[in-house]
């Protein structure tokens, strides 16, 4: 079978190399001149574990290409997935689907024979349904169907997510279109995933609640922490206990400094918008919305409480600014609403992060950079966890001692123990848990 991805964002690419992974020939296909030169010579542009020799392997062979030809790999093509962005349009949080329906245009004009055309990107209930209107508005006589199916990739394991899913979700209307995406993902069912078939309406809700139930758990712990804090409760403890449950789940259940990413903020939004678009609004993702904002925000003001109150002139050093470890992706991470807080209350920061730093400083100018851990925690007045990398979670600790004012550290992501931090001498906060070691930057330097 063919294909064409449209978009070599992350969805596209990585849908596009684990499909001719399975034997498809893909073609992906964007406007970004530059970008498809980039990738036939190739070089990846985001960071993807496992994601550039997978690429490389499936390029080698025959089966992945890339051009700015659009027409011309439609016209060859058994089905094509939309898998352009659809960011929060500026203003009223609403998805902007301008890409997409500009894709369909495009497809439109170029479609030869029957195709199915799917949109892979993350969009609102209903846009289905529009994609095939203009579709079918400005070609009458093309022979096509339109499908939904939503992606479910963790950045970070996304091969893995692609290759071995908990389930594909895929909304078709009719026998021939089922037939085409139950080919595409036969490999999948000789390791009996589940596939589930609904109608486009019903696969288009499901991506948005399954997003924005899991970032509903995370805020849930999230001020869970907070309570446990003043009560003189373990988070980490609550956590398992209510895990265990087997109406819960352990997963998404660790406390932090709030989600980001490319895909909670702008998902919760835009269902938020569309539950209130249509008369049905959604008070619990709405306070969800809410409660994430302010706590990325407050976080900042831990730092610097537990930098006696004041950070004028002092130098923090940040360790991790991507919005999770094992990616580049520097959308609505924390660290976006952290970092600029720490700088306006009068700090020098410096930081550094694994693999996002080149994106990081587009977005952070005002900050110094580092070429590892111990470099930025140099002479620093304290050091915060940001991003729970796995080189953070090792670190020597006579050596950030050594490197430091005062053994300060900010753990937002409770990578360490608090009782082994205490007694290493540490002054250690984390979230939601009561151990805190000296109780102040002064005191730890005694």
């Amino acid at each position: 079978m063919r294909i064409a991805m449209i978009g070599t964002g992350y969805v596209g690419l990585v849908s596009g190399a684990c499909f001719s992974e399975f034997g498809v020939e893909v073609v992906c296909v964007d406007k970004d001149a530059d970008k498809i030169g980039r990738l036939k010579q190739g070089e990846i542009p985001i960071f993807e574990p496992g994601l550039d020799s997978l690429v490389e392997g499936n390029v080698k062979a025959g089966r992945l290409s890339f051009t700015t030809n659009l027409a011309d790999a439609v016209a060859k093509a058994d089905a094509v997935f939309i898998a352009v962005g659809t960011p929060s349009r500026r203003g009223d949080g609403h998805a902007d689907l301008s890409y997409v329906y500009a894709a369909a245009e495009e497809i439109a004009d170029a479609l030869d024979g029957h195709t199915v055309i799917v949109t892979k990107s993350t969009v609102p209930v209903g846009t289905g349904r529009e994609v095939e209107a203009i579709i079918r508005n400005r070609r009458p006589d093309a022979d096509f169907d339109v499908c939904s199916n939503p992606e479910f990739l963790r950045e970070g394991s996304a091969i893995n997510d692609f290759m071995r899913p908990d389930r594909v979700v895929i909304g078709a209307g009719s026998e021939r279109a089922r037939e085409v995406m139950q080919a595409l993902y036969r490999p999948l069912y000789l390791i009996e995933t589940p596939i589930v078939f609904t109608t486009l309406e019903t696969s288009e809700m499901i991506k948005y609640a399954a997003n924005t139930f899991l970032a509903t758990k995370i805020t849930f712990i999230n001020e869970i922490a907070d309570l446990c804090e003043k009560v003189g409760a373990d988070v980490h403890d609550v956590a398992r206990g209510i895990g265990l449950d087997g109406r819960i789940g352990r997963k998404f259940l660790h406390p932090g400094p709030g989600y980001g990413g490319s895909c909670f903020p702008k998902d919760t939004l835009a269902l938020v918008k569309t539950a209130q678009d249509y008369g049905a609004p959604l008070r619990i993702i709405e306070t969800v919305v809410a409660v994430n904002t302010m706590r990325k925000r407050r976080m900042a003001g831990k730092i610097i409480d537990a930098c006696g109150g004041s950070v004028a002139g002092k130098t923090i050093a940040v360790l991790g600014l991507t919005f999770k470890p094992n990616t580049d992706d520097m959308r609505d991470s924390p660290s976006l609403d952290i970092v600029p807080a720490l700088v306006e209350a009068g700090a020098v920061v410096r930081a550094y992060d694994p693999e996002g730093m080149s994106e990081a400083a587009k977005l952070l100018p005002d900050i110094t950079y580092t070429q590892n851990a111990y470099e930025a925690m140099d002479g620093a007045d304290a050091v915060t966890i940001v991003t729970e990398w796995n080189e953070f979670r090792a670190l020597d600790t006579a050596r950030m001692k050594a490197a430091l004012k005062a053994p300060v550290l900010i753990d937002l992501r409770n990578v360490y123990d608090p009782d082994d931090m205490r007694g290493a001498g540490f002054a250690y906060w984390s979230v939601g848990r009561g151990t805190r070691g000296p109780s102040n930057a002064e005191e730890a330097a005694e």
